[in-house]
């Protein structure tokens, strides 16, 4: 003991200055672009250490924001994934919002939200099980104050298509509250519009002007924009999607065996500016609008059309499917 205490006796503040830049400040710089790295070739003074540390806090603030957006983007694609691939039951339901909830409270605003959607697929399939009455009883207790109401309706054995739709309508509630806390948190990283769930249950139900109105204004905001969310089409989001854009992505899944695991960016995976475009035409075709407004619209389809790769195959098929549907009436 006496050896140990003496030889640390001998450590100075330089020789463990130089230890620490050593074991760990260079080893944070080999991640960090090379213009920053290359900082550390000469630290011998403190003003250059200095200026090199800054230089990693610096360009770690500024990149822990794009860092976490990508996070909560693999999280979005795994709940629904995780949900369609287990049985959900209402201890699970419980499991999930509490973790989820201590990992980020927007995950449980979300995970409520997709629950909804499977319930609701589940129902619309006539599985009236006693435990999906308990997922939607775990799930409505925890997020709504209609839960006396919608639990109500389910013992007066309420029409299955009428509670479908009534929890659709809690889902779409939930995934646009979701949506305007991506965008209070991540609006610096990327362009992200709040409604494009809403344009989508507002054209499930028939409300074509409010649709269009909607929709119009995400693509004013979207066109041009460098980064933006997406809709991914799992199976329970598929409910909520028009029938053309269900048909797309299932030819896509036989066309393409990859594309039956877990959806990505190529295969079922729409973007907010190309579900945009998508429903403003149909509602601008429904609404029997001028060729002038048409033709303004087939133009903010080839801009779409350049900006998405040729790979992002559902992107690319439904762009050119409303082109055609526009040429045809020019």
């Amino acid at each position: 003991m006496g050896s140990v205490a003496s030889k640390l006796l001998l450590l100075d503040q330089k020789y463990l200055s130089t230890w620490f830049i050593n074991q760990y400040i260079r080893q944070c710089a080999l991640l960090c672009p090379f213009y920053i790295s290359r900082l550390f070739d000469d630290v011998s003074t403190s003003v250059n250490l200095q200026k090199a540390v800054s230089e990693i806090v610096h360009w770690r603030l500024n990149t822990s924001l794009d860092d976490m957006w990508r996070a909560v983007d693999n999280a979005e694609c795994l709940i629904p994934v995780a949900m369609s691939q287990y049985s959900l039951t209402a201890h699970a339901c419980v499991c999930w919002m509490n973790e989820l909830t201590k990992i980020d409270k927007r995950f449980s605003v979300y995970f409520a939200a997709v629950a909804l959607l499977h319930v609701a697929r589940k129902l619309s399939r006539n599985d009236c099980s006693k435990e999906m009455m308990d997922v939607l009883s775990t799930v409505l207790g925890h997020n709504f104050n209609e839960c006396s109401d919608v639990l109500s309706r389910c013992k007066t054995e309420l029409i299955t298509s009428e509670l479908v739709e009534l929890l659709q309508k809690s889902a779409v509630e939930h995934l646009t509250t979701y949506r305007q806390l991506m965008a209070r948190d991540f609006g610096s990283v990327a362009t992200i519009v709040t409604t494009d769930f809403e344009a989508l249950y507002a054209y499930k139900r028939g409300d074509y002007q409010q649709c269009l109105q909607l929709s119009t204004q995400n693509v004013h905001k979207l066109l041009y924009a460098r980064r933006m969310r997406s809709v991914c089409l799992y199976p329970d989001f598929i409910q909520l999607l028009d029938d053309d854009i269900v048909l797309l992505s299932a030819l896509i899944l036989m066309v393409n065996c990859e594309c039956r695991g877990r959806p990505n960016d190529y295969c079922a995976v729409i973007s907010q500016v190309t579900l945009s475009l998508y429903l403003m035409t149909q509602c601008q075709l429904k609404l029997h609008h001028s060729v002038t407004s048409l033709a303004q619209t087939l133009d903010y389809i080839k801009v779409a059309q350049i900006k998405h790769p040729r790979k992002c195959t559902l992107n690319q098929l439904t762009l050119k499917l409303i082109a055609r549907k526009v040429e045809i009436l020019q």
